[in-house]
Parts: C-alpha cells; structure tokens; sequence
C-alpha cells in the first residue's frame, strides 16, 4: 500500500489515521512499558508525517486515562492513570507541528469506543473509506480498534478499508519464567502478534507492512 494510491483512489478527508496509545506508560516508563512498544515509535511518527503530507487531517489518538481503581486494574498492574505522566502522548508525536489537530480520546478499558467521544466521531464521519490502525498492542487495544472499525462498516453495509501496518504495531513481552516469578500469565510477544494479525486479516482487515511513499 502506498499514500500516492490512496491519495489518487480516495479523497484525503475521508482517510483517518487512528493511533492506540503511544504513550509513555507502554513505552518508556511504568510496569507496562515495554522495549518492543518504544521500537515502533519511528514508525509511527513516520506514518504521522507520510499521512499529513498526503493531505490527511484526521489523526485520532485513543489513549489510557485510567480511573485511579479502574476495574481494569483487577487484570492488569496499576497503569497510566489520568494526569500521570504515563498517560501522555510520547514526546515524539506530541511534538510534531501538525499536533494541535489531532483529537486526543482517553479511554479507561481496552476497547477504544467503549465509554468514549469515538462512537459519535464515528456517526459524524460516515463517509470514512479508509481507517489505518497504529501503536500498541497488537492483540489488546489494536485489534479491539481495526475490529469495530471493520465490524462497525460492515453490520451498516458501508465499504471501508481498514489497514494495520505491521511495522506500526507491537505488543509486549513476557517469557515463562518472568510470569512464574510474577505470579502472572506468560505473553509470548511474537506468537500473540503474529496470531492477532492473522485473525484480523481473517475478517478483511488489510494487514501490509508498511504504507510507503
């Protein structure tokens, strides 16, 4: 997939660019922080530029603002909680120059649409074509994301296009022995990755390496 294709099939207002938390608390501070999340951070900021070159305005970016006893705590260590520095935007997107036109969504559970600004920003963009899923994880947040983005389209019988690039999502990490000492389940970051890519190319989502020049 290259931005000259979209550019020349699809008007650049009805392209979205949706971001799941590239923030600090998955990528370089706090217990979920994850050196395979901070890899894909280049990426990411790659596909910001590439999309705003190529005349994309919208760049949506669902984050975690936790409550401080966010149910979701009971599966997860306590994370990014709203206004700690964990729950901001890593510096690297926050400052690119087009960054006051992106509309920021917190969200307190995996699923970005769930108790969110998203659903009506959704009914107020129907003539959306194409929908590209970055950031992390691959098999939480990502999949929960390009899934109702896809999901939503099709139960409205609207054609849309949502694309994941590989070499903008990851997940974490956490071998066997490190979940034992935990207490914790394993998460093998490669299989779960690979697994969750396969299954939301298995309902339509496009699943490309890269979106080039």
């Amino acid at each position: 997939v290259s931005w000259h294709n979209l550019h020349e099939d699809i008007e650049a207002e009805r392209v979205a660019l949706f971001s799941v938390d590239m923030i600090r608390g998955f990528c370089t501070e706090g217990p979920l922080s994850s050196p395979r999340v901070q890899g894909i951070v280049p990426a990411v900021v790659a596909t910001f530029e590439d999309a705003h070159a190529a005349g994309v305005r919208d760049f949506i970016l669902a984050q975690d603002a936790h409550t401080p006893d966010a149910v979701e705590f009971e599966s997860y260590p306590p994370h990014c909680i709203e206004g700690a520095s964990e729950a901001e935007t890593v510096p690297e997107l926050a400052q690119l120059p087009f960054a006051d036109i992106f509309t920021i969504v917190p969200k307190n559970s995996l699923n970005p649409f769930h108790g969110t600004e998203l659903l009506a920003w959704q009914d107020i963009h129907r003539d959306l074509s194409v929908a590209i899923v970055v950031g992390d994880c691959t098999d939480l947040c990502v999949h929960e994301m390009a899934m109702h983005l896809k999901l939503y389209a099709n139960a409205h019988d609207r054609k849309m296009r949502v694309i994941v690039p590989t070499n903008a999502v990851q997940t974490f990490d956490t071998p066997i022995e490190t979940a034992k000492q935990l207490g914790i389940l394993p998460h093998s970051g490669d299989v779960m990755h690979l697994l969750f890519l396969y299954h939301m190319r298995l309902n339509g989502i496009e699943v490309v390496r890269e979106i080039k020049v």
